[in-house]
């Protein structure tokens, strides 16, 4: 055991100690060393390791906070630490996003047990710092505490860079819907790691995607400058975020379910795990691709695919058909998403 230069002591960190025998502050200047590594960001002042961190982004700010929790959001036997870092990244870094901003920086709060091995802490934190360097942000400090169990909460930072935000609620009869990826890997993913018959076929990158999602978040300040009149993040599958919008803006929403993008390998994995490849497109979630809604086809942007429009509502309801069947209600179409306070469905 040694000393720094502020007479604090400093030791080395075996991965196998608990996070209750090394100590708070030790994990901790551990997490900020990793946080701190690499170049330089030119608009972080104050960076991880100080009371709090200071940014110059030089103009408006977006803000967003996620967290996910043990044993609701992920299990560390079908997802690494470092997955899971990553995967709460990618999730609190969409909600940039959709408001057509980039993430420039991250603050991460880690909760775990007393007994939690540290080189899951730092395996954790490895995740999110890559993740955080492959969004072109930098993770600028947090927290740990003790818990009953892990919880992983990331707050992101980022800048709009000249454009105005995108609301959830600016969508207007006769726009048109696009998405910025394709949908239903993440829910076909979890229904391989669901199923407890051994699975035939190599599902890996299914798997992969259910992990780790991929979505090319750089579309989000794309459709931004594009003049899009409403964004969401796909977290909760693309019908609840319809529904969402359809209630913000006071609209009506059209998808025809052939248009929304998916994977080729889709239809073959739902056909051997008994699934239905729509329900995993359409309500499925966790995808993190973006959802916009334009002004029309000719103002979509490369990378985007056009899946619906925006009408007229019917009624003071969220009001979204998929294809001529209404979502909802007792004789519509029943597509649900992620609920937060359901039943915990195992992911």
């Amino acid at each position: 055991m040694t000393f720094d230069e502020t007479g604090r002591q400093d030791r080395a960190i075996d991965r196998t100690d608990t996070v209750g025998a090394i100590g708070e502050r030790a994990v901790i200047a551990a997490l900020t060393a990793s946080a701190t590594s690499g170049e330089p960001a030119d608009d972080i002042v104050i960076g991880s390791g100080d009371d709090a961190a200071v940014l110059d982004i030089g103009g408006s700010a977006v803000i967003s906070t996620d967290t996910v929790v043990e044993g609701r959001h992920f299990r560390f036997d079908w997802s690494t630490p470092e997955q899971v870092g990553a995967r709460a990244v990618v999730q609190s870094a969409a909600d940039v996003a959709a408001m057509g901003g980039r993430t420039t920086g991250l603050v991460v709060s880690i909760a775990c047990p007393s007994d939690t091995p540290v080189g899951v802490v730092l395996d954790l934190n490895d995740g999110v710092v890559r993740a955080a360097h492959g969004q072109g942000a930098r993770v600028l400090g947090g927290d740990l505490v003790a818990a009953g169990q892990v919880v992983v909460s990331v707050t992101a930072v980022g800048a709009l860079e000249g454009r105005p935000p995108v609301s959830l609620g600016g969508a207007r009869p006769g726009d048109v819907l696009a998405v910025s990826g394709p949908l239903g890997a993440s829910a076909a993913g979890l229904a391989v790691l669901s199923d407890p018959r051994p699975v035939v076929s190599d599902w890996s990158e299914l798997v992969a995607l259910h992990r780790v999602p991929n979505p090319d978040l750089t579309q989000g300040p794309v459709a931004a400058a594009a003049g899009a009149h409403a964004m969401t993040d796909i977290s909760d599958g693309l019908v609840e975020e319809l529904l969402t919008m359809s209630r913000a803006a006071q609209v009506a929403m059209t998808v025809h379910g052939d248009a929304v993008p998916r994977r080729p390998d889709l239809a073959a994995a739902a056909s051997e795990l008994g699934a239905d490849v729509d329900r995993w497109v359409l309500a499925g979630g966790e995808d993190h691709h973006l959802l916009a809604a334009f002004g029309g086809p000719a103002v979509v942007p490369p990378g985007w695919t056009v899946i619906g429009s925006v009408g007229e509502k019917s009624s003071s309801a969220p009001e979204v058909w998929v294809d001529d069947r209404r979502v909802g209600g007792p004789d519509g179409l029943e597509l649900h998403g992620w609920q937060s306070f359901a039943d915990p469905t195992g992911d």
